[in-house]
């Protein structure tokens, strides 16, 4: 078992071999066996998926950014499917 007060500071990226499947409003919007595992003390294992893995007709860059001290500027995308919209769904660095 894993605790998210064990990961470390700055953060841990590691690859995966899982499959990672990412659907919205019965549509996938990405698909990867190349994704990186972040795990950031005290925080849920992120997944950061590659750009090429992505279906970039249902992501649109949304407004606004933030900062972090270990990653940089991120960058927000709001996914689209059809006219089912999830604001700042994703987000990029």
């Amino acid at each position: 078992m894993e605790s998210v007060w064990d990961y470390p500071r700055p953060p841990r990226v590691e690859p995966t071999r899982r499959h990672v499947v990412v659907r919205h409003a019965g549509q996938v919007v990405a698909e990867t066996r190349r994704a990186l595992r972040v795990l950031e003390t005290s925080h849920p294992p992120v997944y950061y998926l590659p750009p090429a893995d992505i279906d970039s007709s249902v992501v649109r860059e949304a407004t606004g950014s933030s900062y972090c001290e270990w990653k940089g500027l991120a960058r927000y995308w709001d996914v689209v499917v059809g006219d089912f919209r999830v604001p700042r769904a994703a987000w990029s660095y």
